[in-house]
This record gives structure tokens, sequence and C-alpha cells, in this order.
């Protein structure tokens, strides 16, 4: 695909614009993507697009409650800093991980929406995985309704594991 702009050079921007329910595209090529106006004002610029995005969800100041000297402590490993990591979007070694934890989770869930990988289920083996996720979750539950002695909230979920059980070994499945 050329660029809808010169016709010259391979469509490498994708732009993608939905006004009031109406679907506009453009394919552009890096050229002729600079040259563009662009209403919401992203500017293109290919090499640092992602590092940009990035810098500004790790902006301190605007979404965290984090000290400004907490940006400025060295990993023990690579000599990085939590601001040289806002910069480049990217850590110098496993050890960064466990250091700028707090800052990394918040990151992760503003970008994900959850701090946890999930991943994606087959579909020939899904029933029986989500069987044994939706059963963990729910002895889970009932493990943290006991330590808080919410012990009606327990029975009932007690009731619902038997249940779940009971209607899975009648199928013919394997329950844990």
């Amino acid at each position: 695909m050329y660029c809808e702009e010169c016709q010259k050079r391979p469509a490498n921007v994708h732009i993608t614009n939905i006004v009031n329910g109406h679907k506009v595209e453009k394919h552009l090529c890096e050229q002729c993507a600079k040259k563009q106006q662009n209403p919401i004002g992203f500017a293109f610029f290919p090499d640092s697009a992602f590092s940009n995005f990035l810098s500004s969800m790790l902006d301190v100041d605007s979404f965290t409650s984090f000290d400004k000297k907490d940006n400025e402590i060295k990993c023990e490993k690579c000599a990085m800093t939590y601001s040289q990591f806002a910069k480049g979007g990217r850590l110098g070694c496993d050890n960064c991980y466990a250091l700028y934890g707090s800052k990394l989770e918040y990151l992760f869930k503003r970008i994900h929406g959850n701090v946890r990988h999930t991943g994606k289920i087959p579909k020939r083996s899904g029933k029986v995985i989500r069987f044994r996720q939706e059963l963990n979750a729910a002895k889970i539950e009932l493990q943290k309704a006991v330590l808080n002695e919410e012990f009606e909230l327990a029975a009932k979920l007690r009731d619902e594991i038997k249940e779940l059980e009971k209607e899975k070994s009648s199928e013919g499945g394997v329950c844990e």
C-alpha cells in the first residue's frame, strides 16, 4: 500500500479518526505523516514515539505520589535510575523490576488494566481451565472469608464449591 498523499513511498503510518461515529482512515508515509496537522496534537516521531508515550505514562509528578528523591534511586546492578527508565522506556536489568516494583505495578495497571497476566485460553481445553480457575478463585475467597470471620459468606462459598465439584464430576470431568 502506497502513501495516500504522495503516492510514492510505502504507507507505514496509519491514522484512524472517528468523528460523530464516522470512521476515516489515512495511510501515509513517514514524511507525509510529519507534515500532517493532527487536531488531537499527537506528533509523529518514528524513532521516539513509544518512548515519548511511555514517558508521559511515567510522569511521576502528574500521576503518582512518589517523592522526587525516589526518582534518583540507582539500581545496584546496572546503576539505572527511575528517571532514566522513564525517559528511555526500558529497564536496565532484572533487579530493576524488584527495585521499582511499586511504580511499575502502577504503570502496568494504568496501561493494561491489571497487574497480573491472564493469557489466552485454548478453545479445546478452555472449559477445563476456566472451571479450575473458577474453582480456585472460589477457594481463595472462602479462605479470605474464614480469615475475616465472615462465616455466613464462607458457608455460601463452601456450598458453591461443592456444587461446582458435583456438577463437574457428573459431567465426567476431572476435579482437583
